[in-house]
């Protein structure tokens, strides 16, 4: 099939690229930018004036909930979600049940994906057996089913034995390991960052150092190791710090932050309204300007969603009792175009973390609209304003503090590998 994307603003920050001009898809793959190839007949001609044309999104970390946790999403509906927020690729955690430590789950996720043809999903395969911090799990065997990168999510390795050994197994297949940096004594029964506003309410926080411990104990089995390694989620200001300075030392680690811990901060929680129940927490404002430093100076290379849906009781109970968590796919790139809005970052640059940049930090061949590569293509109006409405979602989960609000910039059309999966 032959489209044409005509007069929209081209964004492609692999290749410098940021005018208006017309995008031409042909079988799949890009087939011209600027001028159309010989012989080219559309089949069909979407008009893009006045709207942004990019890669499609890919999201570092979403959950999918199948399988095992159905009642929360599902692979249907979160792609189904994903593609109506311009999200062609999904990573996903292997916080399954039963967990992603056996290659028959990961080629199901795989398959129930490509089924409903919606988005790409990427599995996240686990570190260690059952998450349980003990045992090693099959990560080359996981590797070869599809799994792109290996992590125990937020789980404790408590033996630090156990975690140099399975980054020595994983340097030797070069593989990605993925720290979603917690250490779980700091974190245990905490709910909310240890600030004044946690003390105000008398909840108990979840100190900084919780994280920054975590980060520092990885990066020095990363500079043992040189495994490739890539840390999720941050949310400390002293984190990135971390991070720029294991970078300058010249270590192979990546990382990258969640919107709501860019826009955010732990103020939001007063009132307990559990749809501020994040992990990892909202922090300080301090922390959220250190975040923000970390993304201009590409500290942190990618923006992801963190995308947990809920089923409404999980939110249902006092706050601390709540699960921790934002349903997110589809107020991804508006939350995003606040930056922009915001002068922290240009359109160009922006449009990078949520492409290029993930593929990189993936080794992907995607994130870009090179002649040649596959047609996922992104279309969003940036200045029309809609309201995000339960009843309007596709995600499983309606848990996000931005329900019922005004949002700016909205996604208009979807193509995944050259087919149009979403269009409003």
């Amino acid at each position: 099939m032959n489209i044409l994307i005509s007069g929209g603003r081209v964004i492609d920050p692999a290749q410098g690229i940021d005018r208006v001009t017309d995008l031409y898809v042909s079988n799949g793959q890009i087939s011209a930018i600027d001028n159309a190839p010989e012989g080219f007949q559309p089949d069909e001609v979407i008009d893009a004036r006045g709207q942004v044309v990019c890669p499609g999104l890919i999201d570092l970390c979403a959950h999918v909930r199948e399988p095992g946790y159905t009642q929360k999403g599902t692979i249907a509906r979160e792609t189904a979600a994903a593609a109506s927020g311009g999200i062609t690729t999904l990573v996903t955690p292997p916080s399954t049940r039963p967990i992603v430590d056996t290659p028959a789950v990961a080629e199901l996720i795989q398959d129930r994906a490509a089924e409903h043809g919606l988005a790409r999903v990427l599995p996240m395969g686990a570190l260690t057996q059952g998450l349980g911090g003990e045992q090693l799990a099959p990560m080359h065997a996981l590797a070869g089913s599809g799994c792109i990168a290996f992590t125990n999510t937020r789980k404790p390795v408590t033996s630090t034995l156990v975690l140099l050994r399975a980054l020595e197994y994983a340097a030797t297949h070069d593989l990605l390991v993925i720290f979603q940096a917690q250490d779980g004594w700091l974190s245990a029964h905490g709910c909310m960052h240890d600030g004044a506003t946690c003390t105000r309410l008398g909840l108990n926080g979840i100190p900084e150092a919780a994280e920054t411990i975590e980060v520092a104990r990885c990066l020095m089995l990363v500079e043992q190791t040189g495994v490739r390694a890539h840390f999720g989620q941050l949310s400390c200001e002293h984190s990135v710090r971390l991070i720029d300075a294991a970078r300058s030392r010249g270590l192979r680690v990546s990382a990258d932050v969640s919107i709501q811990n860019l826009l955010l901060t732990d103020e939001a929680v007063d009132g307990f309204n559990a749809d501020y129940h994040l992990m990892p927490p909202l922090r300080s404002p301090l922390d959220r300007a250190g975040l923000r430093q970390g993304l201009v100076t590409d500290t942190l290379q990618a923006i992801c969603s963190d995308h947990q849906p809920h089923e409404a009781i999980a939110k249902q109970a006092p706050f601390a009792a709540t699960e921790p968590g934002i349903s997110n796919l589809e107020t991804l790139l508006p939350l995003c175009l606040q930056l922009v809005d915001q002068q922290l970052l240009g359109m160009s640059q922006l449009i990078e973390k949520l492409t290029l940049g993930p593929a990189r930090i993936l080794d992907l061949d995607e994130g870009t609209l090179e002649i040649g590569t596959r047609a996922d293509v992104c279309i969003f109006d940036p200045e029309q304003r809609w309201t995000l409405r339960a009843e309007q979602m596709r995600s499983g989960g309606h848990n996000t503090p931005f329900l019922n609000r005004e949002l700016k910039g909205q996604v208009t059309t979807t193509l995944l590998g050259g087919q149009v999966v979403f269009r409003r």
